[in-house]
């Protein structure tokens, strides 16, 4: 349903337990929560199977870091590196195998580089902390990042994709490439396909949980300071049109009646009972509204509670800024730990 922005901010969060009785209520909600969604991110094509190229190996002190080229629905690629521990390195069950995460970057030029390589920036670099503790991690370029940077362009100018699929969105083909990233890892031998979570930080925080929400075969996400909704946000247009990086067109049309098609936390809550973790902070420079945040994460946890799985939900607020400091992520990797380094059942070790 559509929300109007004015009585939204003056009422408050919307309560995902609104209407609900019995945990089967949820299911209804969420599969019309679910369908509004694909239909304003203009949907997920159908995904083609899994078909990579190996580009190049370099051998680190603990792992070896792959590039890889592979193949996504319409005729596209996506460049990624893939990072396999040594068989040194804790983390492989009885039967060799092990649990796999994707690693989503920020907003920056470099992409992949950014968290699964020694240049990344600090505290950026956790697809390369998380191989040393035992995961294989696959770290894809998003489209206009990395290497999939529209020749003649910088980063993040997304004005050729809207040319090519006007009634697309970069939210959904976000979603579609890192659904081939599942495959992928889905496909490799080393790789528990009952273990594989999400990672990322602003930018690929909220599209960590935009896929989890969406592709069941996620059994854990981290989000850190990627969670912004419509509610209590200054610049809500953020998510709009814009002459850089467009997210969801189809909000600026609803913003000029005033108007939100839907409420974050609905989106994060449709991975519900997923195991999920949200951090952000009251300095957060970009993502400013932290009380309206704070409310966001309060209803999701009571819905986690409704749905007896209050244990599976964590939400890590500080005073510090848009950043994924150590503390932080200590925290993330020891709950990634919790449930995808656990029997390998998905439903974690204490």
């Amino acid at each position: 349903m559509a929300y109007n922005l004015y009585e939204l901010n003056r009422g408050g969060v919307p309560k995902l337990l609104d209407g609900l009785e019995e945990t089967q209520d949820w299911e209804r909600k969420r599969s019309g929560i679910r369908q509004q969604w694909l239909d304003f991110i203009g949907g997920v094509p159908d995904r083609v199977p899994v078909s990579c190229k190996t580009l190049g190996e370099t051998k680190e002190s603990d792992h070896t870091r792959i590039h890889l080229l592979y193949d996504t629905a319409l005729g596209d690629t996506v460049t990624a590196y893939l990072l396999i521990p040594d068989d040194s390195v804790g983390g492989a069950g009885p039967d060799g195998r092990r649990p796999a995460v994707l690693a989503l970057h920020p907003t920056h030029e470099s992409g992949k580089e950014n968290v699964a390589t020694a240049d990344g920036r600090e505290n950026r670099r956790y697809g390369l902390e998380l191989v040393s503790r035992g995961y294989i991690v696959l770290a894809p370029d998003a489209l206009t990042a990395g290497e999939r940077i529209y020749e003649g362009l910088s980063s993040f100018r997304s004005k050729p994709f809207y040319e090519r699929y006007p009634e697309w969105s970069t939210v959904g083909k976000n979603v579609l490439d890192h659904m081939q990233g599942v495959d992928l890892l889905c496909s490799l031998s080393g790789v528990d396909a009952e273990r594989i979570g999400v990672i990322g930080h602003s930018f690929g925080g909220y599209n960590a949980y935009f896929l989890a929400g969406l592709d069941e075969r996620v059994r854990a996400v981290v989000s850190s300071c990627g969670f912004s909704p419509f509610y209590g946000d200054h610049r809500p247009t953020h998510w709009g049109v814009r002459d850089w990086y467009t997210h969801l067109p189809k909000v600026t049309a609803a913003l000029s009646r005033y108007e939100v098609p839907f409420e974050f936390h609905e989106i994060a809550a449709l991975a519900a009972p997923v195991p999920s973790f949200h951090y952000f902070g009251q300095s957060d420079r970009i993502f400013p509204h932290w009380k309206a945040i704070g409310e966001c994460m309060e209803d999701l946890y009571k819905l986690y509670q409704f749905l007896g799985a209050d244990d599976r939900f964590q939400a890590v607020m500080t005073v510090k800024d848009h950043d994924f400091p150590p503390d932080i992520r200590h925290m993330a990797y020891a709950f990634l730990d919790r449930w995808l380094m656990g029997a390998g059942n998905g439903q974690g070790a204490d």
